[in-house]
C-alpha cells in the first residue's frame, strides 16, 4: 500500500479536476496538509481566514465544477460554515475537510483545546451535516477509502457540499490504493420507464399549449443541463426568459431570448410576455422572496411545469427519479415547433435605450459607471455582482455570447464576492477576464483576500468597489442608522496589501473622466489585480432596487396568514 489517508484524498481531488485546494493551517490539520503537499498536481492556497477559504472554494467550484477547503477543528470549521452553507444554497459541490482531535483522546478522558470543553466531540460533524449532503468522521484508516469516496460521490451526484473529518493521528496512516475513479463516480441516470412517462406527459402538455414560454433557472448549471436546455428551447422555438440567478445560461444575443424575468423589475417587456403565456416550462428554477420580488412574481402553479433536478411536476402529473439533463435532451426530441410567444414579444418589444455618455468632468454617476463597465465586457469576461444594487447594475448589462455572470442570490451573504472572485480567477485561464462589482459595505467584510489576488499575481481581475457610503440595499428594504459605517480609503488599501513585493494597483474615480482613465490603466496593468474605487452619491441607486427593496420589505413585514 503506497497511500496514506491524506494522499488518498489528494488523489481523489486530482481525479476530480481540482488543481487548487484552499486552506487555513491549524494544529489539527498540519499532518494532513503535509500529506496533501506530496501530490505535485495540487497547489495549496492559504487564505486569510476560514470564511474566505470556504468562499474561495465556492468560487472555484463555479468555474471548475468542484472545489475543496481544508481547515482545523471547531475554531476553523465554525468560521467556514457560512461559506459552506452558501455553497449548499447555491448547489455547488465543495468538499469540506476538517482536521480533528487525536482519536485516542476520548478514551483517555482528555478534553482537547479548540473544543467546547465537553467529552462528546461529535457535535461539529452533527452541525455541519445540516449544510452538507453527507458528513463523515473517519475513526480508522481502514474505513477512509470508503468514506472519502462516499462523500465525493454524493457531493458530485447531488451538486452539494460534502464533509470529511480526519483526525490528526490518522492523516498519515497507510490505507489501500484508490480504485479507478471512473468506475466509482458515474453520474446518476434516469430510470428509463420513468423518463419515458415523464417525457410523454410533458411533451403532450407543451404541444397542446398555444403560448408556451421557457424559463431557465440556476439549477441548470448545477446539474449540467445548460446545453440540454438550449436544445429544448431551439426545438420549441418559443420565447425564452431566465431567472436573475441564471443570467448567462442562455445566450443574450440568441433570437429567442426575451430577457430577465424578475417580476416588476424584469427586462423591458419580459414580465408581460411571461404573464401572458398559457404554459411556463420552468427548468431548474428556484423561487424565493428575492427572485419573485417579495412573492409578487411567482408563476401560477396552474400553468407551470416545473422541471427540477430529479423531478418534473405540473397540476396534472408528477414524475420522480429523473436526471435533469437526460430529461431535457429527451424532451427536445418530442416537442413541436411553436414560436407564437416569441412572435408576440417581437411585435411588442421595448428595447433598452443605450446609456448616453455623461460629461467626463461631472461627478461620477451609477449610470456612467455601468456604461463604462459594459464596454469592458467580451466573450472572455466573467462578471461577478455582489448582493445589493450591484445585482441590478450588472443584471441589465448585455452579455456577449460565452461571457459568464456570477451571483449569489439564494444565500445572499454580503462579502461573498471578494474571495469567490479570487477562487474563480485561480480556476480559469489567465486570458479570462474577471470583473467584480462590489458595494463598499460588502467589501469591508472580506477585503483582506485581495492580498491573495496580489500574491498570486492575478492580473486578470478588476474589482469595482462602489463607494456610496452605506448599505444602500438595506436602506431600501428598511432604513435605519445601522445601515451606515466608517468610510475607508479603498484604493489606498492596495498600498498596504502590496507591502514590499506586491504589484496590485489601487485607483480612485470620482468623475466619468477619472473612471475612463482608471479603466485604461487597469487594462494595461500586469503583475497583480486592480481595484477601482468608484465614488458615487448614496442616493444614486437603480429604480429597480427601489421597487424590489420596497416589495421585499413588505414581504418581510406581512401579517400572519389565517
Amino acid at each position: 500500500m503506497g497511500y496514506t489517508v491524506g494522499s488518498y484524498l489528494a488523489k481523489r481531488f486530482e481525479q476530480m479536476g481540482i488543481e487548487h485546494n484552499f486552506i487555513v493551517p491549524g494544529d489539527f490539520n498540519l499532518v494532513l496538509l503535509d500529506e496533501l503537499l506530496k501530490n505535485k498536481n495540487l497547489e495549496q492556497v492559504g487564505c486569510c481566514n476560514e470564511l474566505d477559504a470556504a468562499y474561495a472554494a465556492e468560487g472555484y467550484a463555479r468555474a471548475k465544477g468542484a472545489g475543496a477547503v481544508i481547515i482545523t477543528f471547531n475554531v476553523g470549521a465554525f468560521s467556514a460554515i457560512n461559506g459552506i452553507a452558501g455553497a449548499y444554497a447555491e448547489r455547488l459541490p465543495v468538499i469540506f475537510v476538517s482536521g480533528s482531535y487525536n482519536t485516542n483522546d476520548p478514551n483517555a478522558g482528555h478534553i482537547p483545546h479548540h473544543s467546547l470543553g465537553i467529552q462528546d466531540l461529535n457535535y461539529q460533524c452533527e452541525m455541519i451535516s445540516k449544510v452538507t449532503c453527507d458528513a463523515v468522521q473517519i475513526t480508522h484508516e481502514k474505513d477512509a477509502p470508503y468514506l472519502i469516496d462516499r462523500v465525493i460521490l454524493n457531493a458530485l451526484s447531488h451538486s452539494l457540499p460534502g464533509y470529511i473529518e480526519i483526525p490528526c493521528n490518522i492523516a498519515d496512516a497507510p490505507c489501500p490504493d484508490p480504485a479507478p475513479f471512473e468506475t466509482l463516480f458515474k453520474p446518476p441516470a434516469s430510470d428509463p420507464k420513468v423518463l419515458e412517462a415523464a417525457v410523454n406527459s410533458t411533451a403532450e402538455a407543451i404541444n397542446n399549449a398555444n403560448k408556451p414560454i421557457l424559463l431557465a433557472g440556476p439549477n441548470l448549471r448545477s446539474y449540467g443541463a445548460i446545453n440540454a436546455f438550449r436544445e429544448l428551447a431551439e426545438a420549441v422555438g418559443c420565447a425564452v426568459a431566465v431567472q436573475p440567478s441564471a443570467k448567462s445560461f442562455f445566450p443574450e444575443n440568441h433570437p429567442q431570448f426575451i430577457g430577465i424575468y424578475w417580476g416588476s423589475v424584469s427586462s423591458p417587456g419580459c414580465e408581460e410576455i411571461v404573464d401572458w403565456g398559457d404554459l411556463i416550462i420552468a427548468a431548474g428554477a428556484v423561487y424565493t422572496d428575492y427572485s419573485t420580488v417579495g412573492w409578487t412574481a411567482q408563476p401560477s402553479d396552474g400553468k407551470t411545469i416545473n422541471i427540477e433536478p430529479n423531478r418534473v411536476r405540473s397540476p396534472n402529473f408528477d414524475h420522480n427519479g429523473l436526471n435533469l439533463r437526460d430529461f431535457l435532451y429527451a424532451l427536445a426530441k418530442q416537442v413541436k415547433k411553436n414560436d407564437f410567444s416569441l412572435m408576440k414579444f417581437n411585435k411588442t418589444r421595448r428595447d433598452q435605450k443605450p446609456i448616453k455618455q455623461a460629461n467626463p468632468k461631472k461627478p461620477l454617476t451609477r449610470m456612467e459607471m455601468i456604461r463604462q463597465i459594459q464596454d469592458l465586457l467580451s466573450p472572455k469576461t466573467t462578471l461577478f455582482v455582489e448582493s445589493g444594487d450591484s445585482w441590478f447594475n450588472g443584471m441589465f448589462m448585455e452579455l456577449p455570447e460565452n461571457a459568464n455572470f456570477e451571483i449569489e442570490m439564494q444565500w445572499g451573504s454580503i462579502g461573498w464576492s471578494v474571495p469567490s472572485t479570487f477562487g474563480y480567477a485561480l480556476a480559469v485561464e489567465p486570458d479570462q477576464q474577471v470583473l467584480s462589482l462590489i458595494g463598499d459595505g460588502s467589501f469591508q467584510f472580506t477585503a483582506q483576500e485581495v492580498a491573495n489576488m496580489i500574491r498570486y499575481e492575478l492580473d486578470n481581475v478588476i474589482l469595482f468597489v462602489v463607494n456610496n457610503h452605506g448599505y444602500v440595499v438595506e436602506s431600501e428594504i428598511h432604513e435605519g442608522p445601522y445601515n451606515y459605517f466608517k468610510n475607508w480609503d479603498y484604493a489606498g488599501l492596495i498600498k498596504v496589501l502590496n507591502a514590499d513585493d506586491g504589484q496590485g494597483l489601487g485607483l480612485t474615480a470620482s468623475t466619468g473622466g477619472e473612471l475612463a482613465e482608471a479603466i485604461k490603466k487597469a487594462k494595461a496593468h500586469k503583475g497583480g489585480s486592480v481595484l477601482i474605487e468608484c465614488q458615487i452619491e448614496h442616493e444614486d441607486c437603480s429604480r429597480e432596487l427601489l421597487e424590489w427593496g420596497t416589495k421585499v420589505g413588505i414581504a418581510n413585514q406581512r401579517p400572519p396568514m389565517h
